[in-house]
């Protein structure tokens, strides 16, 4: 069997409604697992695009504790943390509102998923794979985003922590930070010609980044291909952290 095969398996990944979590679910349905696709917002798309047995799971990380029972019945391989959110203001102007929503969607329901997911997999004394979709503001600062940059930095910071706890249980727990990807959420950005100007003179790729370049990295980190890379952190960017 290839290294790089989910076969066997099942994958959840949150906010696979669309984007970069639509492309993950469907790439590793193409890689053989059967994919949970879970969302707040319908997935139905989703799971008619990766076909089979794919299922639907809602799930709305505004409560950060809605997926702490959906592991204990099932087995559950691989999990993606791909859902998330963000909010824009002044750092002087910043509400509380607008913090603890995305500290609670982007952080704290990250933790406590990832938590119910290997307490399972310890109990069953299988090896698992947890890939958490940091950012490129896991390593910058940022502007108008306080909320959102404090909740990337803490993606990366809990990589490493859940890595050092968990690899030991055969638990593998790693993160992608995606560059500027070719998405719905940057579709304004594109359209703006001064400004995709001005982001692709800073890319040494010279492009912006598909959702299967991150779909392609998440499929490694899941397959035995990555049984070795522990609490890593991928830059896929085009080398936008390099420049």
């Amino acid at each position: 069997m290839s290294a790089f095969s989910l076969a066997g398996k099942t994958a959840l990944v949150t906010g696979a409604n669309t984007g970069i979590g639509q492309a993950i679910a469907v790439a590793m349905g193409q890689a053989g697992a059967h994919v949970i696709c879970a969302g707040r917002r319908s997935c139905e798309g989703t799971a008619e695009l990766i076909g089979g047995s794919a299922e639907v799971l809602q799930l709305d990380f505004a409560d950060p504790m809605a997926a702490s029972d959906i592991f204990a019945d099932r087995a559950i391989d691989i999990l993606v943390n791909n859902a998330g959110i963000i909010r824009r203001e002044d750092a002087a102007e910043f509400s509380e509102t607008d913090w603890d929503d995305v500290i609670d969607v982007n952080l704290k329901a990250l933790f406590f998923t990832s938590q119910a997911f290997a307490r399972a997999a310890m109990a069953r004394e299988a090896g698992a794979k947890i890939v958490n979709i940091a950012s490129l503001l896991s390593f910058q600062g940022g502007v108008r985003v306080p909320s959102y940059v404090a909740s990337k930095h803490g993606v990366a910071g809990l990589t490493r922590a859940l890595c050092n706890e968990w690899a030991a249980h055969g638990i593998n727990v790693n993160a992608i930070a995606p560059g500027y990807i070719a998405t719905n959420n940057t579709e304004a950005l594109r359209n703006d010609p001064d400004r995709n100007q001005a982001i692709l003179e800073r890319i040494p790729a010279g492009r912006w980044g598909n959702p299967s370049d991150i779909a392609d990295t998440a499929v490694y980190l899941a397959a035995p291909a990555s049984d070795y890379v522990n609490g890593a952190v991928l830059n896929v960017d085009g080398g936008w952290l390099a420049r």
